[in-house]
């Protein structure tokens, strides 16, 4: 993965307690938890960004 830039998110808060249950269930942190939904949803819809080498 390249280089991480940081950026505000405002989620309805009910949204954020799903997410942060989910990610302790699955031993991620929150914000490691929504990288990983963002790119399971890019796979999904044949958008992942092309690998630069």
């Amino acid at each position: 993965m390249g280089k991480k830039k940081a950026f505000a998110l405002r989620v309805d808060e009910k949204l954020l307690a799903a997410i942060e249950k989910w990610s302790a269930d699955e031993f991620r942190s929150t914000n490691g938890q929504i990288e990983y939904l963002l790119n399971e949803a890019l796979k999904k819809a044949k958008r992942q960004p092309k690998n630069e080498k």
